[in-house]
């Protein structure tokens, strides 16, 4: 079992751990970023991206994820392919264990552990993901101007990507499993006056249907709860909005966390509750959630945690003494 001391571990391969990396190694910290069991995160299942800045045409999500783990290493961050199973925050330098049995001793450590959207798991869900079925209206609510989409769910997020996809698709139509919404009074009063927005109540989503060559959405079915009664509808896109789970498991009970479950940071900053220990990207933001603001936490993670390590008399390299 091989032990490594480093000055900064970044757990997280999204845009914010390969940022916080970029930031870190040319500030010569020496990062070893652990990249976890999805390399890339959410992004590498996201195919058209249109909105991170710098790209005129559409790029696809794996492959800017490629070009920020180009970038990372060759500004001198050391990758590891393993997943961190446990953390002991407890003091410094932290102790990280991974799958592969090694251990990480880190003076600074930079979470950037991501989240995970909510999914039905229906296997018809699974199988039109990316083709018409998508977690982010702000990432995807584009390609459907002047077209027909369903969201499904009752909360703040289900409601706020409808309003949202109001400004693209011609109707929008919100499946929620109860008879009333979770979600805030203000959001509720603003859907209701919509009219491009229509709601079904009682009823959940029982099957997405679509073409094989090109997989494309075209229809869903839909079954009333109390009835059990079927019906189609045709649309061209499927926004499942029942929320997202950030991927808090290795620090929970060990650093201090939102009532959401994100992990909870100062204000204008990325310190947790845990000094040396910062949070940046999907894990800590439940409000944008985007690779764009995710890659700017990174940065700021990275700034701060040459600030801290500057302060403890640890940011410089060691010299020899003359």
């Amino acid at each position: 079992m091989a032990s490594t001391h480093a000055k900064v571990v970044i757990i997280g391969s999204g845009p914010a751990g390969y940022t916080a990396a970029i930031y870190a190694a040319r500030a010569m910290l020496e990062p070893i970023l652990i990249q976890g069991i999805q390399p890339g995160g959410q992004l590498t299942i996201t195919t058209d991206v249109e909105n991170y800045p710098g790209f005129a045409d559409v790029i696809q999500g794996p492959w800017l994820m490629e070009q920020m783990q180009k970038q990372a290493a060759h500004v001198g961050t050391r990758l590891v392919s393993a997943h961190v199973m446990k953390a002991d925050l407890s003091r410094r330098p932290f102790r990280l264990e991974t799958d592969s049995g090694d251990v990480y001793l880190a003076d600074v450590l930079i979470l950037a552990t991501g989240a995970q959207a909510r999914w039905l798991d229906l296997p018809s869900e699974q199988k039109f993901k990316g083709y018409g079925v998508s977690a982010c209206a702000t990432c995807d609510g584009f390609f459907y101007r002047d077209k027909e989409v369903v969201v499904i769910g009752g909360g703040n997020t289900a409601v706020e990507e409808a309003l949202f996809l109001t400004n693209f698709a011609s109707k929008v139509t919100v499946v929620h499993r109860r008879d009333s919404f979770r979600a805030e009074k203000i959001l509720q009063n603003r859907l209701a006056k919509n009219a491009k927005i229509k709601v079904i109540w009682n009823t959940v989503l029982e099957k997405v249907l679509g073409s094989e060559d090109p997989l494309k959405v075209k229809a869903v079915t839909l079954r009333h709860v109390e009835t059990s009664a079927l019906t189609e509808k045709p649309v061209s896109g499927v926004f499942i909005a029942i929320g997202h789970t950030p991927a808090t498991e290795l620090v929970a009970g060990q650093v201090k966390l939102k009532p959401s479950g994100y992990v909870a940071t100062a204000p204008f900053s990325t310190a947790t509750s845990v000094p040396g220990v910062f949070a940046a990207g999907d894990v800590t933001d439940d409000v944008y959630r985007q690779a764009v603001t995710a890659a700017g936490q990174g940065c700021m993670a990275a700034i701060e945690a040459e600030k801290f390590l500057a302060a403890h008399g640890e940011a410089e390299p060691a010299v020899a003494a003359e």
